[in-house]
């Protein structure tokens, strides 16, 4: 979850800025960059537990350490919440889940160096605070009242907010955790065309990286429980945006859906403002509540374009948000997966072709069964695994055509996770599963010793 910025912001007089803000993020192809996220579990080596921000062993504890790297300090209230360096910085979720929100680079090679070197900068630190870190989609040990919550203002709004308006919503915020990459466009029917093929591809995106099986120590049915996690989280900001398959869909109609989402809150002079369930519309108006007579800043509405959680969100760029975090090499394979799909042209033709017919019910069918079915959902009259292998042969061929060559070898070689999962069948979710019903004999604590970074 992104954190408000600090800086002045012009006041909104218009709907026009907020169409404007939107088409401000078109950039030339040569500009298109690459803008990966990834979150992970952090855990106590002696006993598992979710470390607090507080004490010696702690999140606070640990970017502190990670000063020495050259990171600069975030703090709200006197705590330190965040890091910044070079375009890049460390973000903490609600329950301490630790997350790297990637600068913005020019290929998937850099991506994965990035990687690997925020990952060794918080093993180095983790290490000496007996810490380890675990990446999957799901907490696979702890109850929601075990995990600990973070010193973040907006978080305690959300927190009330949450169980308003769904079930599983403070799930979302405490116990799931996520890789996705955000990326650029050139106009506003580049981006439209990126948003349906990202968003009818997503499912399929679900299913390659679906890694949290586990709830609580046992099986959970799912094989990205983090996946239905958000279908009872609060429908009024979630789902599969079915009017960007509308004849006519731009930025606009993209404005209006955000018009309609409720706020959670605005941050000003250093405070959160808490303005959960009130209208956007009203604050355009002058007349919300808790703020009378003020009118939003284009940071407030950045600030709530980051609210909505819709399986493909625009902002100045396209995030795409379907996939589970796991492993190293799935944590590169899934901005190189999208970037073979989206940044050549041919490629975006051809994936466009897969998925331009289908219908509003196939789209949804594939949302909604992927969580439990993944590879295995029933699809026309054969499986989610045939449209996988194609979409990730799509792919690899548009990032060969990219010829982005590092080590004499291109992009597609960080798709090899996908090849392999896309080819057995078998996604990260069934690896664990089998392990636990077999030679882990039911014990998840297996997990934190096998798939630790």
């Amino acid at each position: 979850m992104s954190s408000p910025s600090h800086a002045p912001s012009a006041t909104i007089s218009s709907r026009t800025q907020l169409v404007d803000y939107l088409a401000s993020g078109e950039k030339p192809a040569a500009q298109w960059r690459i803008g990966t996220e990834h979150e992970k579990f952090g855990f106590r080596r002696d006993d598992l537990r979710p470390p607090a921000w507080e004490g010696e062993r702690g999140i606070g504890a640990l970017l502190h350490g990670l000063q020495r790297f050259g990171w600069e300090p975030v703090e709200e209230k006197g705590k330190l919440i965040a890091l910044l360096r070079d375009g890049a910085s460390v973000t903490l979720e609600p329950a301490g889940q630790f997350e790297l929100s990637g600068a913005a680079l020019e290929n998937v090679h850099q991506t994965a160096a990035e990687t690997a070197q925020h990952l060794r900068e918080v093993k180095t630190v983790a290490g000496e605070l007996d810490l380890g870190f675990l990446g999957t989609g799901f907490q696979p040990k702890w109850r929601r009242d075990e995990m600990p919550w973070m010193p973040k203002g907006r978080y305690q709004i959300m927190r009330d907010y949450m169980p308003k308006v769904g079930t599983l919503g403070l799930d979302m915020m405490t116990r799931t955790c996520t890789v996705q990459v955000n990326l650029d466009y050139s106009s506003e029917a580049d981006m439209a065309k990126k948003f349906r093929v990202s968003l009818a591809l997503q499912p399929i995106a679900t299913a390659l990286f679906a890694d949290s099986p586990f709830t609580e120590g046992k099986p959970n049915g799912y094989q990205s429980y983090r996946s239905h996690i958000w279908t009872d989280t609060d429908r009024q900001r979630t789902g599969m945006l079915d009017f960007v398959f509308d004849a006519g869909f731009g930025y606009e109609r993209y404005v209006d859906y955000m018009l309609d989402v409720p706020m959670y809150f605005s941050y000003r002079d250093g405070v959160y403002h808490d303005a959960s369930g009130k209208s956007f519309r009203d604050f355009l108006q002058g007349r919300l509540d808790v703020l009378p007579g003020a009118l939003p800043t284009l940071q407030d509405w950045a600030d709530h374009l980051t609210t909505a959680f819709p399986e493909v969100r625009l902002k100045k760029y396209l995030e795409m948000r379907g996939a589970d975090s796991g492993s190293e090499a799935r944590l590169n394979a899934l901005p190189a997966f999208w970037v073979g799909l989206l940044y050549d042209a041919t490629a975006l033709d051809a994936a466009w072709d897969l998925v331009k017919d289908f219908t509003l019910e196939e789209r949804h069918a594939l949302r909604d069964g992927v969580p439990e079915h993944a590879l295995q959902l029933k699809f026309r009259h054969a499986t989610v695994r045939e449209l996988a292998l194609q979409a990730v042969k799509i792919s690899a061929e548009g990032l060969r055509r990219r010829a982005r060559i590092e080590g004499g070898a291109d992009e597609s070689v960080y798709l090899e996770p996908l090849r392999r999962i896309a080819e057995s069948g078998i996604t990260a979710a069934q690896e664990k599963l089998d392990r636990f019903n077999g030679p882990w004999r039911g014990d998840i604590d297996r997990v934190f010793a096998e798939y630790a970074y």
